[in-house]
């Protein structure tokens, strides 16, 4: 397939799933003295909110006191955005300075008899991120101007989509044409060292066998 062919493929399933995917939250195990990470792919200058707690195995009791863990969220990059240490719920929300792969680990403590947490995890980026009921508070708008604005980040989303797309599909093509080439002189170079190593094997038996006078 060409490459404007991917390009345009991966432009319409990204605004299917910007226009009819519905943010809904993950639950996962965690057991004793283990960790879970969950990573999300996020642009640069784009928002993200994401909120966590562990779930009450005794609905209508209050939540054990050890029932506790920490929580970390890292960029691509290694830098921290979040940091909760013994806790059973919590939340994040920052603007993403640097594109790529963040993460958010989930670690829970060690315990005798060991068991496993359920925790409950809502992430969102972009546009899903954005707190809408504030926005139409604060600019005073109705439930269709709400609607247009919605319609009009989620437009812009997906046109800054389709362009980093485009910028990644660049920086892997520039990326196999450099390994192409490092492997194009790695076949040169293993074929040079065949060969020399055939000459030294061949000028050793011909030492050899002028020494015995064999030839």
């Amino acid at each position: 397939m060409p490459p404007r062919s991917r390009c345009y493929h991966r432009f319409f399933f990204t605004f299917v799933a910007l226009m009819f995917a519905v943010a809904d939250g993950m639950r996962f195990e965690v057991n004793s003295g283990q960790g879970k990470c969950i990573s999300e792919e996020i642009k640069a200058n784009a928002m993200t909110v994401g909120k966590y707690s562990i779930v009450n195995p005794n609905e209508g009791h209050p939540l054990p006191d050890d029932y506790r863990i920490t929580v970390k969220v890292t960029s691509p990059h290694g830098n921290n955005y979040h940091n909760g240490h013994h806790v059973s719920s919590g939340n994040f929300a920052f603007t993403a300075t640097e594109s790529g792969d963040y993460s958010t680990c989930f670690y829970v403590y060690d315990r005798k008899p060991p068991r496993a947490l359920i925790i409950e995890f809502d992430w969102t980026t972009g546009v899903a991120a954005t707190d809408w009921i504030s926005v139409a508070k604060k600019g005073q708008l109705d439930a269709m101007q709400v609607e247009l604005k919605k319609l009009y980040h989620t437009v812009i989303s997906i046109q800054e989509e389709m362009f980093y797309l485009r910028e990644r599909e660049q920086e892997m093509q520039k990326l196999n044409r450099s390994t192409n080439s490092k492997m194009v002189t790695l076949g040169y170079l293993s074929l040079l060292i065949c060969l020399s190593v055939a000459g030294l094997q061949f000028w050793h038996l011909k030492t050899y066998f002028e020494r015995k006078k064999l030839v």
